[in-house]
């Protein structure tokens, strides 16, 4: 996918080949980089937990014999912790201007060009954008030539790697921003907007001390409810299972659902599902990003 542009098919059987043999060729080589994202975030998250883990012994919210078994109890629990975003961003940064920078050196020593340009070619190369106005191994012989074109090619596809990777992680860190700033725009000056989003947050929720009914309770003279069922839940009264999932409207599977989730632990099964298999939760770099990291809070 870079493109330079310096060797082309001339022939029309050349270009038909070039045609199947890029669906393909292409195909593999984005399944080849969702699978180098879900290992690098694979390894970052099992580093940065160590450190987590290893601070949470240092201030004493961790017991020294903690070996990553049931939950403890406490604000340092590590059950379901993933690392944030902000956290992996800044290691694939910092790793990508290190490896930009190495390469720049020996493209510089080796090609002729300034820095400046050096740098210049390993953002178009890594970003696979390929304009081709700087082409690496053009001449026609190099100074341990083969040496010189092995780590060219370790630095390409390492590059591409991390540039792939930085780049997924920066599209969910726009993701939030936009989430955010799309929330403090919101129509406050229009009743509807709050009253649906109302709604939806409540949306299938069923929480100890929710919050009465939206339609106002009629009471009779005699200090009576229009409903039985409605003065049971008022008064604290126990009420029958029936009657509480038609009162809160949700059918019983999302009942039970609930309450397996709840009683199993949701965030353990979600991390077993996703170290079974990276694809769980959908395919591409966004579901690997979602399932391995932590997203931004609202509060940020």
């Amino acid at each position: 996918t870079l493109g330079f542009g310096m060797t082309t098919p001339a022939t029309v059987a050349g270009k038909v080949f070039l045609i199947i043999y890029g669906l393909f060729g292409c195909a593999g080589t984005i399944l080849f980089f969702n699978l180098f994202l879900e290992r690098i975030i694979s390894l970052l998250a099992f580093i940065m937990k160590a450190c987590h883990e290893r601070q949470l012994r240092r201030s004493g919210l961790l017991p020294p014999n903690f070996r990553r078994g049931p939950a403890m109890s406490g604000v340092g629990s590590l059950v379901g912790w993933k690392p944030s975003v902000y956290h992996v961003m800044l290691i694939l940064g910092i790793f990508a201007i290190t490896l930009s920078c190495c390469a720049s050196a020996m493209y510089t020593a080796v090609e002729g060009w300034n820095y400046v340009d050096s740098l210049y070619y390993c953002f178009v190369t890594f970003s696979t954008i390929g304009f081709g106005d700087l082409v690496s191994s053009q001449n026609a012989a190099y100074q341990n030539q083969g040496l010189y074109r092995f780590g060219n090619f370790i630095f390409i596809l390492m590059g591409v790697c991390c540039i792939y990777s930085l780049f997924n992680v920066i599209s969910i860190v726009i993701k939030q921003v936009l989430n955010w700033v799309l929330k403090k725009f919101e129509c406050r000056c229009c009743p509807k907007c709050h009253k649906s989003s109302a709604r939806l947050g409540r949306r299938n929720a069923i929480t100890p001390g929710a919050r009465l009914r939206r339609h106002n309770i009629s009471v009779d003279a005699d200090g009576q409810y229009d409903s039985d069922t409605e003065g049971r839940r008022l008064s604290g009264e126990m009420i029958s299972m029936r009657e509480l999932t038609a009162s809160n409207k949700v059918s019983l599977a999302i009942l039970q659902k609930q309450l397996s989730e709840t009683a199993n632990g949701y965030p353990r099964n979600v991390c077993i599902n996703t170290r079974q298999n990276g694809f769980s939760a959908g395919v591409g770099a966004l579901a690997i990003m979602n399932n391995r990291l932590a997203e931004t809070s609202d509060s940020r």
